[in-house]
């Protein structure tokens, strides 16, 4: 009978979390910057899990995200791995390209001047 060592930790590789990239990161703080500066947003969180990366934007500290911008490696081929997804859960707006997806957002901040 041979004894072989178990770990705790997974084997390297087996299970990476899903990050943003730090183009991806300026990209998304570009829009997040000229949000707060409109006084439309005042604080985000960053999750990285297995599945999926999310950023999530909050108008107060203490309550549910407007939005959260994800990013699912797994649907990179079929409807686009970035996603926008409002309050309710619905989808806003789903795509290959980050930066095409971040302009529904940008949406929110253009008003007509009184």
């Amino acid at each position: 009978m041979t004894f072989q060592p178990t770990s705790p930790f997974p084997p390297h590789g087996s299970a990476q979390q899903v990050a943003f990239h730090r183009t991806e990161l300026a990209a998304i703080l570009s829009v997040y910057g000229r949000m707060v500066a409109a006084g439309e947003w005042r604080d985000y969180g960053i999750s990285s899990l297995r599945d999926v990366a999310v950023f999530s934007v909050f108008r107060r500290t203490a309550e549910n995200p407007l939005y959260r911008i994800e990013k699912r490696p797994k649907l990179r081929s079929r409807q686009g791995q970035y996603a926008v997804i409002g309050m309710d859960g619905q989808v806003l707006k789903r795509g290959h390209d980050l930066r095409t997806v971040l302009r529904v957002l940008e949406r929110k901040l253009i008003r007509a001047v009184d």
